[in-house]
């Protein structure tokens, strides 16, 4: 059983389009992550998966509606964080304030403990360690924000591959990195998002393929708006253009069939009994590779 996430987005609220788009004008945009989270809903039933959906603060306060819909759906509800504000650009005290008003926010609306969260780009990275205090200490048990690669931008490399629990000064935190294939020494990015729509659907079948051959779930993730192609065009450099919107019509045609080929379920099924545990082995997983 390997791991389905989603990051319950607006498609202006990509972290590549933040200079072209002000916070500012979020308010009137047009909201089109309804759209893609229903056909995501989809998806899952079809192939009799579950997942857990990261669901900004922002969203859930606007659209508490649909939040109740995930949730109704059998799915997990997970934190994202209030406003899609990296974790690079806040203070401590501007992170927990985050933090802390969505999963109330969320916790309100659905009737059920709020475990987890990943932060906005994955952007806990070498230096920002203090924000995973921040989440022991406002009641989170898990994180899925360590990516373990090298790119500009996020990655956290040098982190293990695979959910492991981490010992800090405020407690104990599962992380469930998301997936990669270790090539060449070298942690290839294979988790889904814009890896499944831009390059070949091998690698990403191939990490989890070799997730489950290794015995461990692999962590997959998609945005609602990658299955909306006909989104909004927003103005962007040529490189920000290619990244956001190549393979938006092929989004849900090979994810589909990465469910129907593996199967998948939510952080809360898979860890649940695991994450109202501490210690260095409750996560019942493998050494780091």
């Amino acid at each position: 059983m390997h791991i389905f996430t989603a990051d319950v987005e607006e498609y202006f609220h990509a972290s590549a389009l933040q200079r072209h788009v002000s916070r500012a004008s979020w308010s009137q945009r047009e909201s089109r992550v309804a759209l893609g989270v229903l056909r995501l809903l989809r998806l899952l039933s079809d192939h009799r998966a579950s997942g857990t959906f990261f669901v900004l603060g922002w969203i859930a306060d606007r659209l508490p509606g649909l939040v109740r819909e995930i949730a109704a759906a059998g799915h997990e509800i997970a934190s994202h964080g209030w406003d899609h504000a990296r974790v690079t650009e806040q203070t401590p005290p501007e992170f927990r304030d985050s933090v802390r008003r969505t999963r109330q926010t969320l916790e309100d609306l659905t009737g059920t403990r709020v475990s987890g969260f990943r932060a906005p780009n994955f952007s806990i990275t070498p230096g920002r360690e203090w924000a995973l205090d921040v989440l022991i200490e406002e009641g989170y048990r898990y994180d899925s924000s360590l990516f373990p690669v090298r790119r500009a931008g996020y990655g956290y490399a040098g982190g293990r591959r695979d959910p492991h629990w981490l010992h800090r000064p405020a407690g104990w935190l599962a992380e469930l990195p998301p997936a990669t294939l270790r090539f060449w020494r070298v942690n290839v990015p294979a988790a889904g998002g814009a890896y499944l729509r831009l390059l070949p659907a091998a690698l990403v079948h191939a990490a989890l393929t070799d997730a489950a051959e290794r015995g461990v779930p692999a962590v997959l993730y998609i945005h609602p708006w990658e299955l909306d192609p006909d989104q909004p065009r927003l103005p962007a450099s040529p490189l920000t253009r290619v990244r956001h919107y190549t393979g938006l019509r092929r989004t849900e045609q090979r994810l589909a069939r990465v469910l129907s080929t593996f199967r998948f379920t939510s952080v809360a099924r898979r860890f649940g009994a695991d994450l109202a545990q501490t210690g260095s082995t409750a996560l019942g997983v493998g050494p780091p590779s």
